[in-house]
């Protein structure tokens, strides 16, 4: 394995995801450099290297990366099915599969860090909110209902149901609030496709 600047290959991609699990395990108190450092197995010396900005720079694009992959999952759930209830259903089925691969022990790393956000951290709030948005956009971009303030709403209320879906479900050590959640909201989304059929 070859070296550059004495960096191993691969140091900044092991950094970022262990950022990713430290914050989807402990949110941000859980994901300081030296614990960064350790789950990575980086050279403590790499983190200002390859992160200049230190921890808020990490934890910015680690989240990044999260958001990214969170799109996927979102977007493969929910493209799987046509009617509205039968794609919430799948959507909250998808993320009852997540929960309970994890061990019940991850959350969403955005949730999670949300929840930390202090005047320390405050400036990590907009790139926090717009993560959300991109979800919402998305996920109301797989609904047909006429109106599209109606839409980007109801694609709130799914990102609500499922960020509160985590923390019951670690707290139970259960995928039951994502299956009641899906349950509940596939009927209202499929009163809403009716409704905009009949209009």
């Amino acid at each position: 394995m070859t070296k550059k600047d004495g960096v191993q290959p691969g140091s900044r991609e092991r950094m970022l995801e262990a950022a990713i699990g430290l914050m989807r395990r402990s949110g941000l108190g859980g994901a300081g450099i030296n614990e960064i450092v350790r789950a990575s197995g980086a050279p403590k010396g790499s983190v200002y290297h390859f992160f200049p900005q230190g921890k808020l720079q990490i934890i910015a694009e680690a989240l990044a990366v999260h958001s990214g992959r969170v799109m996927a999952f979102i977007d493969r759930a929910l493209a799987g099915e046509s009617q509205p209830g039968d794609k919430v259903r799948a959507l909250f089925a998808a993320f009852a599969r997540r929960v309970e691969e994890g061990g019940f022990a991850r959350s969403c790393a955005v949730g999670t860090v949300s929840l930390d956000l202090d005047d320390e951290v405050q400036a990590l709030q907009p790139l926090l909110a717009a993560r959300f948005a991109d979800w919402m956009t998305l996920i109301a971009g797989h609904f047909d209902f006429a109106d599209a303030a109606r839409r980007q709403s109801f694609a709130g209320l799914l990102l609500t149901a499922i960020e509160g879906a985590y923390v019951r479900s670690r707290a139970e050590r259960s995928p039951l609030a994502f299956v009641q959640a899906g349950a509940w909201l596939a009927e209202l989304a499929e009163q809403a496709g009716s409704a905009a059929a009949a209009g």
